[in-house]
């Protein structure tokens, strides 16, 4: 007799198995993480057993294998994906918008962006021209990427004053990314920004920049018009998400890190103003 779900077996096991290896968890790591056991983990990896939909979902948990490889774990157990897949203009997610234009504004007059699982721009506010200003149109269209527009030569790398810290920074987060997500897209990422030519530190680099000490220990140094100014990030997300597209999205907060920054930005918000 047929047996149907032999391949469908082999598969869900053989990218649990990823998983788990990725996130460095022993099999018997992660039965006591989800409340099985080896052995019945092991015939799940090997085949010999198929999970129940609660059990690929409870496993995709202990994991914290995001929630577009959740849907494909559940489709290689031929299950129903447990997420949607929402565009940011549907209606469901109105309110995510909402909620994002009233971060972006309140951030006002720092820079802060919106970014996918690829780093591409989603939506930035007005004072993200501050660092957008003078980066080519090969690099914004069809979508600006976030490593792509700070790592390219044409971009912003050529108006950082601490360029080879901040590119070696990014790599080092996008490589821990791809190594714990294994995402295909991402690794096509990093290998593009990585070839791009590495342009030296500009030579007029102050010598007493190193033996100042301050609480970050890459902060964002870009030249200006105005002259030099220094930011530092952090990083927002969505709580407890149930949509795959609001669960890769994040928003980038920029802040000054010293007082000639934010007056500058403050500077620059009153005279776009101004000019409206």
């Amino acid at each position: 007799m047929a047996q149907p779900h032999v391949e469908t077996r082999s598969l869900v096991g053989g990218l649990l198995r990823e998983w788990r290896q990725r996130r460095r968890l022993s099999q018997l790591d992660l039965a006591l993480l989800a409340d099985t056991s080896a052995r019945h983990l092991s015939y799940l990896e090997t085949g010999r057993a198929k999970p129940s939909r609660a059990m690929v979902l409870r496993l995709s948990e202990a994991l914290e294998v995001p929630l577009r490889d959740r849907n494909t774990l559940l489709l290689a157990a031929d299950y129903a994906p447990a997420y949607r897949e929402s565009s940011l203009d549907d209606a469901s997610l109105a309110s995510v918008r909402t909620a994002l234009r009233t971060m972006l504004t309140a951030h006002e007059p720092y820079p802060a962006v919106v970014v996918d699982r690829l780093w591409n721009v989603v939506t930035g506010n007005a004072a993200m021209g501050v660092l957008m200003h003078g980066v080519p149109e090969h690099l914004l269209l069809p979508q600006p990427n976030v490593y792509r527009l700070v790592l390219h030569p044409d971009g912003l790398a050529a108006r950082l004053a601490n360029r080879g810290q901040v590119r070696e920074l990014f790599l080092e987060r996008l490589a821990r990314q791809v190594s714990a997500s294994g995402d295909p897209q991402l690794t096509a990422l990093y290998d593009e920004v990585s070839r791009y030519p590495e342009l030296p530190d500009p030579p007029d680099k102050p010598k007493v920049a190193a033996a100042q000490p301050g609480p970050f220990e890459v902060p964002i140094r870009i030249r200006t018009p105005m002259g030099e100014m220094s930011m530092f990030s952090t990083m927002a997300t969505f709580g407890a998400p149930a949509d795959v597209t609001l669960s890769e999205l994040a928003i980038e907060l920029f802040y000054p890190l010293d007082e000639f920054t934010a007056a500058a930005l403050r500077e620059l918000a009153a005279a776009a103003n101004s000019s409206d």
